[in-house]
């Protein structure tokens, strides 16, 4: 059940400011599963027209926080870190269901579990949960690929 803080998870992932959505790992099972934070604050940049009046954090943008939750659950789990040379690409996704709309101050609590992993292409489950409450669902999958230079 390791913790990780923002100085780990960036070593896992190569996202960095703004599209870096993983602010905690408060949980993480080895090959198994993983719990991320987000906190959503009415700072980020997709507020000022994501609805300048109503702010909602993009569905988009819940799905790539779930996404980059799956990819740290993944490359951990390989005990494997990405270089220059390699990514781990989010590829598809599968029955993504949106509940309610995610807004500033609320914290989005991502849960992803692996559900299998064939020929290099990994799947896995992930909610997203804020106090409790689901507001995104979905199947995710992800591979990891060299870049070809």
């Amino acid at each position: 059940m390791a913790e990780m803080e923002i100085g780990e998870i960036m070593k896992y992932l190569p996202h960095r400011y703004p599209m870096l959505l993983i602010d905690r790992v408060v949980e993480f099972n080895h090959g198994e599963s993983l719990v991320a934070i987000k906190n959503v604050s009415y700072n980020e940049p997709y507020f000022q027209g994501h609805f300048p009046n109503r702010p909602v954090m993009p569905a988009v943008i819940i799905l790539e926080a779930m996404a980059q939750a799956t990819g740290i659950l993944v490359l951990r789990s390989m005990d494997k870190i990405p270089s220059e040379k390699s990514i781990y690409y989010f590829v598809g996704i599968d029955g993504a269901r949106f509940r309610r709309p995610v807004v500033p101050g609320d914290q989005l609590r991502i849960e992803v579990k692996l559900l299998r992993s064939s020929r290099g292409i990994w799947k896995l489950r992930s909610d997203a949960t804020v106090d409790g409450d689901t507001v995104a669902s979905g199947d995710l999958m992800g591979a990891m690929r060299e870049i070809e230079a």
